[in-house]
């Protein structure tokens, strides 16, 4: 067992899709197990180890805001991305709008969705690192590293709250027990999304997606994540 780092998160702004209403973005009133792990991993990432979560707290009442955003219907092919890159096919535009001259069809090239997000959240978020087999002895040099630039506000790309737009601000809390007790606010989430991948695997730009879910209780503030591996997190069946 490794040692549990705590940060501290704020934002402007959060969305943490509930999965049941994925067209009309409605946000859980905290992050995700699997939101609360890309922040860790944005300062710190080794494909030897893997973050586990353990505790997700609210130190802001949850306060939402609509908004209404222009989001494009289509993404760049990462096949395309690799061919301009070397030079073997000129760059192609993706139009985000315009007329049946410019796309070809009457089909627009955005649409709006509405969101109902979180306003100035503020979280505090406990994780620790798990060593994959055979790297067990670097543990501890694997949570000096993440010390050391969680503390600097190092990362390797901004972290975000939900969506990319919605930028995260973190500090590391050397002695979490001192920094407050979170808002006395309780919610029953039902089942929850845990995460989009299997931890237990080398995550690259190959890995497939594994859905996991969790029933999901925010008591007194706190949202407790039971591990990975617990029977509580449910996986799908193999084929």
């Amino acid at each position: 067992m490794g040692k549990s780092h705590t940060l501290k998160v704020r934002g402007d702004f959060a969305c943490f899709t509930r999965p049941e209403m994925k067209v009309e973005r409605y946000s859980y009133p905290c992050p995700t197990p699997s939101a609360a792990r890309g922040i860790f991993e944005a300062i710190y990432f080794k494909p030897q180890f893997y973050w586990q979560v353990e505790r997700i707290e609210l130190l802001s009442w949850p306060s939402y805001l609509a908004l209404r955003r222009n989001e494009v219907k289509d993404k760049v092919p990462a096949a395309a991305v690799k061919r301009w890159m070397s030079g073997k096919a000129e760059p192609e535009p993706l139009w985000a709008d315009g007329d049946k001259f410019l796309l070809g069809t009457d089909q627009r090239g955005r649409t709006q969705r509405q969101t109902m997000a979180l306003r100035d959240p503020k979280f505090r978020l406990t994780a620790r690192i798990v060593p994959r087999p055979g790297y067990e002895s670097q543990q501890n040099a694997y949570d000096a590293q993440f010390v050391r630039r969680a503390t600097q506000g190092k990362c390797f790309q901004q972290p975000y709250l939900g969506c990319r737009e919605f930028v995260a601000f973190f500090s590391y809390l050397e002695q979490p027990e001192q920094d407050g007790k979170p808002v006395d606010y309780s919610q029953d989430l039902g089942w929850m999304l845990y995460d989009v991948f299997d931890l237990r695997q080398t995550n690259g730009s190959d890995a497939r997606p594994f859905i996991t879910v969790f029933q999901a209780r925010i008591e007194h503030g706190v949202l407790e994540v039971p591990p990975f591996d617990s029977p509580q997190v449910r996986k799908p069946q193999p084929e």
